[in-house]
């Protein structure tokens, strides 16, 4: 009960700040803040079809955030995860595109699915292993390996996937209306891709906190050269962290192809690697916070852009609110480590 006050007193605390500071700087540019605050609100659950492109944002937020919840178990950074999640759009995309003729199309996109977490988990795993048998950072192979990832989807739609006769940064040609996740009518969201994100909630609940993996893997973070001691080899259970990482976000990567945008687009994974971090931060490498941290700012995402057409005001107000949060749980988190330590 009292852990349960600490958190419930924590998130008021940084929620007083966030709003503190987002309305003095509101204030600062001549805004009302009552107004964009409305406007966010408006713009992301103001009606169900901006509800569903909440969820459209969510979907894929959540899965790299779950992904890196297993890597931060671990005592791992994966920054990697946006090359992953492209590594996994990539697959997808590849498969489809050999299923545009055929009579099954939900078994290709049953296969786009497993190669996109296939090639992101892969992906990843180049990662872990240059850091097991090379010795080189988690961070510094992440972000090379973003870069090689971000070169190949520019390669691939410009080159061998181009549009006939043209090579546009609209991506490649769009996939038949048959090999898109199926929907229900009036919805802006797939149920199966909904179905499948809070599948995985689920499972990494039960894997994270109830399985012996989960217990290994937080043994493995938190001391890795204790666990050698109880018969566990700490470089396999980093492996399997990154590798599950990787795969979610892969998964990610495939369902932004088959189910939002229906093509292989340059900016296909939109920022939500490096969004999952700070939503993973900010709910304090817990699991339970996430997926609602997750739809607070996929809702910001999506509810700021009302401010360029209503107020005039820039829509990077929502990434600005974000990493205020940040910075106020990182606050708030730091002041209650001190805290408790003190009164030890």
């Amino acid at each position: 009960m009292n852990r349960l006050r600490e958190h419930l007193t924590d998130g008021l605390l940084i929620l007083a700040i966030v709003v503190s500071f987002t309305w003095l700087l509101l204030l600062l540019v001549g805004a009302v803040p009552q107004h964009a605050f409305g406007h966010l609100l408006a713009g992301s659950f103001g009606s169900w079809s901006k509800f569903a492109r909440v969820l459209n944002v969510w979907i894929p937020l959540t899965l790299c955030s779950l992904g890196l919840l297993y890597a931060f178990r671990a005592g791992l950074w994966n920054i990697g995860v946006e090359g992953q999640m492209v590594l996994g759009a990539i697959a997808a995309t590849g498969v489809l595109r050999l299923g545009t003729e055929s009579l099954y199309p939900q078994g290709y996109l049953v296969l786009a699915v497993v190669a996109g977490m296939g090639c992101g988990g892969l992906w990843a795993l180049l990662s872990g292993w240059l850091k097991t048998r090379g010795g080189v950072h988690e961070i510094f192979a992440g972000l090379g390996l973003n870069f090689v990832a971000l070169g190949l989807v520019l390669w691939l739609i410009f080159g061998p996937w181009k549009r006939a006769g043209i090579a546009s940064m609209s991506g490649t040609q769009p996939f038949p209306a048959d090999l898109w996740f199926p929907g229900l009518e009036g919805w802006r969201v797939s149920p199966f891709a909904l179905a499948l994100v809070i599948c995985t909630i689920l499972a990494t609940v039960w894997m994270l906190n109830h399985s012996r993996f989960g217990l290994r893997l937080k043994a493995v973070g938190h001391n890795p050269k204790a666990v050698q001691l109880y018969g566990v080899a700490p470089n396999r259970y980093l492996l399997y962290a990154i590798l599950i990482s990787g795969a979610l976000a892969g998964l990610a990567g495939s369902l932004q192809v088959s189910d939002i945008y229906h093509r292989l687009i340059p900016s296909i994974s939109s920022g939500y690697g490096y969004l999952g971090l700070l939503v993973v931060m900010l709910a304090n490498f817990r699991l339970l916070p996430i997926p609602f941290i997750a739809l607070f700012f996929s809702a910001l995402n999506v509810g700021s852009i009302q401010l360029p057409m209503m107020m005039q005001l820039d829509s990077s107000l929502s990434g600005v609110i974000q990493g205020a949060c940040v910075m106020s749980a990182l606050l708030v988190f730091g002041l209650r480590r001190r805290k408790q330590s003190s009164q030890r």
